[in-house]
């Protein structure tokens, strides 16, 4: 396979996983609840690591901060003209200078990995000190039927393990949790008995044509933690 196939290749990837799927409202959603939930300020760098087609990219700088992409596409480039979208191998060191952003964001990004560590270390690297890491990846205990449904896929992650993962590369200051992809609940706590019934007793609840009850079901990890201070 030639430079150009591959570089079509991976351009194809998004056409065919999320192209046809219109962009939403959740993006800017996360964004939001992130930013309040991290105290995350305006014209904070923050830079979303694997950034895809860009809607969760635009969401933050939506909300006033300084976004910076980075991906093996340039899908991104169209929805956020006037962000600093950068293309290259995620395999490879960042193209950014150390100690640069005040946040790292990826979003289902580093199970796609043979050695997420090492893309976990370059964020490392261009954080700034006392920067934040916000690491979402799918719940291996929610996820292990459909997970393999992405070819992609290559490390899934336990809560144990991307606690481990962040600690070893030398984040402090870890915290890890499990996460539902559901604005309603992040605002209605009292909830949850209503979602651990939809999932553990709702059958095919992850093909399911309703957010809610698929939602119930394929929780995400959610990870944060700090680069030692000055």
């Amino acid at each position: 396979m030639s430079g150009l196939r591959k570089a079509d290749a991976k351009n194809a990837y998004l056409d065919v996983t999320y192209g046809k799927k219109p962009f939403t409202g959740y993006p800017y959603l996360l964004a939001e609840y992130l930013c309040h939930a991290f105290g995350l300020q305006k014209h904070q760098k923050l830079l979303d690591l694997g950034c895809g087609r860009g809607e969760f990219l635009k969401g933050f700088i939506d909300l006033g901060l300084d976004g910076y992409g980075f991906d093996q596409s340039d899908t991104a480039m169209h929805l956020c003209p006037g962000a600093t979208v950068k293309v290259g191998n995620l395999d490879s060191r960042l193209p950014f200078e150390d100690n640069f952003f005040d946040v790292v964001y990826s979003k289902s990004v580093i199970e796609h990995f043979y050695y997420p560590e090492n893309l976990i270390q370059e964020a490392f690297r261009v954080l700034k000190p006392g920067g934040l890491i916000i690491s979402m990846t799918p719940d291996w205990k929610y996820n292990m039927v459909s997970f393999h449904s992405d070819y992609t896929h290559r490390t899934p992650f336990t809560i144990k393990s991307i606690d481990a993962i962040h600690k070893v590369v030398g984040f402090v200051d870890v915290k890890p949790e499990r996460f539902v992809q559901l604005p309603l609940y992040w605002k209605f706590k009292s909830m949850f008995p209503l979602i651990w019934f939809v999932r553990n007793f709702i059958p095919g609840a992850l093909k399911s044509k309703f957010k809610f009850v698929r939602f119930s079901k394929e929780v995400m990890l959610l990870c944060s933690g700090r680069t030692p201070p000055a």
